[in-house]
């Protein structure tokens, strides 16, 4: 029903404290809506499946539950936020303006995800000029 859709949105949106689970971005700083991701899309509307996600990030993974490491080019599953521990797989390089990954999960979700796109870096040198980015 959509008031137990409202009420799971609300539950997503206040666990991630407002920040997509994928690149940390927060959604006051950007004026859209977040979205509700399915991290795997065949399993359901179960909490536990699903991640707050900013627009850029939702878009760009899709369907998707595993991308390509670019270090290794072979195929790894991508970050799992209700699984993985987000400063396992990724970190925050040149002052907060990039996100970096780890692992081979960290980097084919940054590379699947597009993470480092050029408009969100841009977005980013505004965010720290705001001191606002990177989150802590």
């Amino acid at each position: 029903s959509e008031t137990s859709w409202a009420s799971t949105r609300r539950l997503v949106y206040e666990r991630a404290g407002g920040y997509c689970e994928y690149c940390r971005t927060f959604e006051p700083s950007i004026g859209q809506a977040m979205h509700v991701d399915h991290i795997d899309p065949n399993a359901g509307n179960n909490p536990d499946n699903l991640c707050l996600a900013c627009p850029s990030c939702n878009l760009s993974k899709g369907a998707s539950i595993t991308g390509i490491d670019p270090a290794g080019g072979g195929s790894s599953r991508l970050f799992n936020p209700r699984l993985d521990n987000w400063g396992d797989h990724f970190q925050w390089v040149g002052g907060g303006l990039l996100i970096q990954g780890m692992t081979p999960e960290g980097r084919a979700t940054v590379e699947r995800l597009k993470m480092n796109r050029p408009r969100i870096i841009r977005a980013r040198q505004n965010w720290i000029i705001a001191g606002v980015h990177p989150p802590v």
